[in-house]
């Protein structure tokens, strides 16, 4: 029988072994590769706050003080959207077709949650930081957003709709 200072250092691992290390880091390489190609070629972006604002004055001044719509012309919108204990201000939001809207979300209580159906935009919607994001709406229809974190008891009736003519 051979000691193991006897042996070859290839030795020391079971073949198979071997072969399960190896498979094991093609497939971290893979998933690494395919995350990095969903981040650059799809445009998936990790969120980052657009801008810091206080909860308690957010209602009485700045873009928030009239959440909605605006129309910047040639197309181009920006909605600035309230979530607060259990509804979203504004509940409804229409734009034309063809249409860009850059949304700014806050939320003056708790933590919310913002997903937008049909559309890429799930977002995690902070107290005091302004989330940013802008979409285009090619298609008519209705595009409803809701909360998809729990913020209570009305948690539930926390819905909106972008109606896109």
């Amino acid at each position: 029988m051979t000691t193991p200072h006897e042996m070859h250092p290839d030795e020391w691992i079971d073949p198979y072994e071997k072969i399960m290390m190896v498979l094991g880091v093609l497939m971290l390489t893979g998933m690494m590769g395919t995350l990095l190609v969903a981040a650059f070629a799809f445009g998936i972006q990790v969120p980052s706050p657009e801008k810091q604002v206080n909860p308690n004055t957010i209602s009485e001044q700045g873009p928030f003080s009239e959440p909605g719509l605006r129309d910047l012309g040639g197309g181009k919108y920006e909605a600035y959207i309230i979530g607060q204990i259990w509804s979203w201000n504004p509940r409804e939001i229409r734009v034309p077709a063809g249409s860009t809207v850059t949304f700014f979300i806050t939320s003056k209580d708790v933590q919310h949650g913002f997903l937008l159906w049909h559309k890429n935009l799930n977002a995690q919607i902070v107290p005091g930081q302004v989330s940013k994001y802008t979409i285009t709406f090619d298609e008519p229809g209705e595009y409803p957003y809701l909360c998809h974190e729990y913020c209570g008891i009305g948690h539930h009736t926390m819905s909106g709709v972008v109606i896109v003519e």
